[in-house]
């Protein structure tokens, strides 16, 4: 699917080939300095394929999921990264604090300390937070949200003393039920408000926030507070939404228009191109790679 219009052809890898608003390298892309593979874009390759890839291909960052992490080993992690010359821009996941018992949100906590630490290890600046779901029974979202506040203000302290920021990520609404009660900008965004910028800031996922009829502005409100940048497109007609992501220029999403207002508010540091998709996921490394090179420099 190419920019929300008619279906066209699949490459054989599965991905839908898309035009280009400008050439690749044009004036207005941010540069390749600044590109990082967000590692569940190659979901059926192991840390150490990716981390290969990503150096054969010149991509200088990657981003780094937990699952991973677990399946390679934190040492053996951290020499990869280090021997490919690459730089880790964010680790996946903490988060998920809300919790019926006192019990399992004092192991969540634990868990996030556990992640705050690999971060570290890493040399990762940056723990993405998806913050979690009001538990059942009760399914109390309100309950939920003071949680949250709660799990971040008990782990602010350790990731300042290990030097990491931990960035809220708000997530679309139809998420609500199960991945974070935290759904807009402007939430996230008054929620890290309450701690020290240094410590506490936003992520922003264009396929989680692109359609906020507010966007721009609470971009603007979070001036100094965005700590990572994600790319991806939102394909049309949706089938699955968690698995609706497509490479950038395939979709329905004003990329260039919100990267350039992610800088204007103060952010420069890696965009990571996050993309659940299983047609992508099935397609090797050595088509993936440059196809999100291509369009990372043409479309964002």
């Amino acid at each position: 699917m190419r920019r929300g219009g008619a279906p066209t052809p699949l490459t054989p890898g599965g991905l839908t080939p898309g035009a280009s608003p400008g050439s690749p390298g044009s004036p207005g892309s941010p540069g390749i300095e600044r590109l990082s593979f967000n590692q569940i874009t190659a979901d059926r390759a192991s840390l150490a394929e990716a981390v290969e890839a990503c150096a054969r291909h010149g991509v200088p960052y990657i981003a780094v999921w937990r699952h991973k992490l677990a399946e390679a080993g934190l040492d053996r992690a951290v020499r990869l990264v280090r021997d490919a010359g690459l730089r880790v821009s964010s680790v996946c996941r903490g988060g998920m604090f809300p919790a019926t018992s006192h019990a399992e949100r004092e192991a969540r906590i634990e868990d996030n300390r556990r992640a705050v630490d690999e971060a570290a290890a890493l040399g990762a600046e940056v723990l993405v937070l998806v913050c979690g779901a009001a538990p059942p029974p009760e399914r109390d979202i309100a309950a939920a949200r003071r949680m949250v506040a709660d799990g971040i203000a008990r782990l602010v302290p350790y990731a300042t003393e290990r030097g990491v920021r931990l960035g809220i990520e708000p997530m679309h609404p139809a998420f609500a039920a199960e991945r974070s009660c935290i759904t807009t900008l402007r939430e996230a965004r008054c929620l890290a408000e309450r701690f020290d910028a240094a410590t506490v800031g936003l992520v922003a996922d264009v396929y989680h926030i692109w359609w906020d009829p507010d966007l721009y502005e609470e971009l603007a409100r979070a001036a100094g507070r965005i700590v990572g940048f994600h790319v991806s497109d939102w394909l049309v007609p949706v089938q699955d939404v968690l698995m609706n992501r497509g490479v950038m220029g395939d979709g329905v999403i004003a990329l260039r228009r919100i990267r350039e207002a992610v800088d204007h508010a103060g952010y420069a540091g890696p965009i990571e191109v996050e993309i659940f998709n299983e047609a992508v996921w099935d397609t090797p490394l050595d088509v993936v790679l440059p196809l999100v090179k291509e369009r990372y420099l043409a479309w964002v």
